[in-house]
């Protein structure tokens, strides 16, 4: 059988619920085992930071992960590089924030927590994605490193901030833009290269839009039945949504494997 290379998205993709109440469903479970069982590399792409993603992929089992928007790369278990954005758009980004009272926090290593300086930021958010520390003498202009940036802040009010245009961005809830790495594709072309393994035999797994950059026309392209429709639109398949076995039905459409092991 032809060895495929899965990866696998997390939230809304392989794991289900709202956020804060995240699982992954026993199917996705079976159908991961099964998929390695039968010779094939399951991996998770996430944009998720390494640390917020690690509890995941050690449930799963897996040794590969592409985290923080394609920044991150763990291999054979171990965080083996995790690059920063890029320092100049992020602080013109964080002072044209404090100049026009926008609440803000950064998340400045690889941990499970972010930092603002009062509590304007929890007051104005509800995503829940994470805790915040507040920190009142913190000046942003000493952080030597931002991996990611939370700004308070709706769709309709993003044109108050200029600088958005000099960053990457991501909307995962109605009040808060993550600024976050964008490039799943690279963090998976990085993987598959360490592996010496041709791209087409990859096959992503996903339902947002910071997952179009991994949907390529090189190899094999899944979106969830909860996917966006500019995701569902670029796929080769359409599966159920992430709740209603949308993994298994995936890996059974596409034979990964044997059609005894999937009754």
């Amino acid at each position: 059988m032809r060895t495929r290379y899965l990866f696998f998205d997390i939230d809304g993709t392989l794991a289900a619920g709202p956020i804060g109440r995240r699982y992954i469903p026993e199917s996705a479970k079976r159908a991961i085992d099964l998929a390695r069982a039968a010779g094939h590399v399951c991996a998770v792409a996430t944009g998720r930071s390494h640390a917020m993603a690690e509890p995941y992929r050690r449930e799963l089992g897996l040794s590969l992960m592409v985290s923080d928007g394609g920044a991150g790369i763990t291999i054979d278990g171990r965080l083996v590089a995790l690059e920063p954005l890029d320092h100049e758009p992020c602080l013109c980004l964080l002072e044209e924030c404090e100049e026009k009272r926008v609440p803000w926090a950064i998340s400045s290593d690889d941990s499970r927590f972010r930092t603002t300086i009062d509590r304007r930021f929890d007051d104005a958010v509800s995503e829940g994605y994470m805790d915040t520390i507040i920190t009142p003498d913190l000046d942003f202009h000493d952080v030597p490193a931002f991996y990611k940036l939370y700004i308070a802040c709706t769709a309709a009010e993003e044109h108050r901030l200029a600088r958005l245009s000099d960053v990457p961005q991501a909307r995962f809830s109605p009040d808060c833009l993550f600024i976050e790495p964008v490039d799943k594709g690279a963090g998976i072309r990085r993987i598959m290269e360490h592996l010496n393994a041709p791209v087409e035999d990859v096959i992503v797994f996903g339902d947002g839009s910071n997952d179009l950059s991994m949907f390529c026309p090189e190899w094999t392209c899944v979106a969830m039945g909860n996917a966006i429709d500019e995701l569902k639109e670029r796929a080769d398949l359409v599966t159920t949504d992430a709740d209603d076995d949308g993994i298994w039905n995936a890996c059974v459409r596409l034979g990964l494997f044997p059609a005894n092991d999937a009754s």
